[in-house]
C-alpha cells in the first residue's frame, strides 16, 4: 500500500490481501487504484476476493485496476461469475508491459510502468509526486499588508508593489516548495543491467531479491534477482534507500540477503509484513 497526497494505492494483490488490510487498519473506502505487475498467483489471487468483499461492505465508489491486458477478460469473467449486484464499478486499464508509459495521472501524482523481464509479461511501477507551488511567507504578507487575494499570484511567481512604489521581489515572499518524492516498485524480474536508467534518483526503491549469491543459477533460470543484484541497481540509479522483498522460502533468516546487499548498497532494509517506510 502506498499513501500519497491523501490517496491510497495498492501494488499487487496477493491471496489474503483483504485480511492484511484489516490488520493494517487501512480503510477499504480509501483504496482507489490497484496496480498489478503480472499474472502469477502470488501477485493477483487476492483481487476477486477483495472486490467481492468491497461489494458486501456497500462500496459505491469506482475501483480502478491497472494490469497486463490478459487480466481484463479474466477479471470480468470472475466478477460476473462470483458477484451479483456488486454495487460499484470496476474499471480496468490494460498496461503494455514492454514499454514505459504513464498509466495514471492526476493533479498531484504520476504513475508510470517500468518494463521488466520475467517468465510472463511483467512491469514495475514508478510513483512520482508532481511539483507543488512554493509556500507563502506569512510574516512577509503581514509586513507588507498583502491581501489574501494575491496569494495565488505570488505563489505563481509575482512580485509585490507597495503603496509607496517599492517592488518586493517574489523570492522574499515565498520559501521553496517541498521536493517531490518518488517510489519505485520493481516486481519479479531477472537482473537487467540497464534498469537503473529508468530509476535515476528515486527516493525509495523496492526491488525483488528472491535469492542470495548461493542460488545465482536459480535466479537466472527462473528470471528472478539476487539481493546483490538489487543493490547494484540501487547503486547505479543513485536511489535514496533500497527495500528488499519477495524472499525465497529456502531462507530461514533473510539477514543473509540483507548482508549481501549492504556490501554493495549500505542504505538497504529488509521488508516484512506490516512494516511502514517513509519514502
Amino acid at each position: 500500500m502506498v499513501e500519497v497526497r491523501d490517496k491510497v494505492l495498492m501494488l499487487d494483490c496477493a491471496e489474503g490481501t483483504q485480511m492484511q488490510l484489516r490488520k493494517s487498519r487501512v480503510r477499504f473506502t480509501k483504496l482507489s487504484h490497484v496496480f498489478i505487475t503480472h499474472l502469477h498467483g502470488d501477485h493477483c489471487f487476492g483481487l476477486i476476493g477483495m472486490i467481492s468483499t468491497f461489494g458486501l461492505l456497500g462500496r459505491t465508489a469506482r475501483l480502478h485496476i491497472h494490469g497486463p491486458k490478459a487480466l481484463g477478460e479474466e477479471l470480468d469473467r470472475q466478477i460476473q461469475f462470483f458477484t451479483h449486484d456488486l454495487g460499484f464499478e470496476v474499471v480496468f486499464y490494460p498496461v503494455e508491459t514492454t514499454q514505459r508509459q504513464t498509466v495514471y495521472e492526476d493533479r498531484s501524482i504520476v504513475v508510470e510502468s517500468i518494463p521488466l523481464e520475467h517468465r510472463v509479461p511483467c512491469c514495475g511501477y514508478l510513483i512520482k509526486e508532481k511539483a507543488t507551488l512554493p509556500h507563502i511567507r506569512r510574516d512577509m504578507m503581514d509586513c507588507y499588508n498583502i491581501p489574501i487575494s494575491q496569494v495565488g499570484n505570488i505563489k505563481n511567481g509575482a512580485d509585490w508593489t507597495t503603496a509607496d512604489g517599492e517592488v518586493i521581489p517574489n523570492s522574499r515572499l515565498v520559501v521553496p516548495a517541498d521536493r517531490p518524492r518518488s517510489y519505485a516498485y520493481i516486481s519479479d524480474t531477472r537482473y537487467m543491467s540497464h534498469l537503473h536508467e529508468q530509476l535515476m534518483g528515486v527516493d525509495t526503491l523496492y526491488h525483488e531479491s528472491t535469492y542470495g549469491d548461493d542460488h545465482l543459477p536459480q535466479s537466472e533460470k527462473y528470471y528472478h534477482s539476487t539481493a546483490r543484484q538489487a543493490a547494484k541497481v540501487a547503486l547505479d540509479a543513485k536511489v535514496g534507500k533500497l527495500l528488499l522483498g519477495h524472499y525465497s522460502s529456502r531462507y530461514e533468516d533473510e539477514r543473509v540477503l540483507l548482508n549481501e546487499a549492504k556490501e554493495v548498497f549500505e542504505n538497504t532494509f529488509l521488508t516484512n509484513e506490516m512494516d511502514i517506510f517513509d519514502v
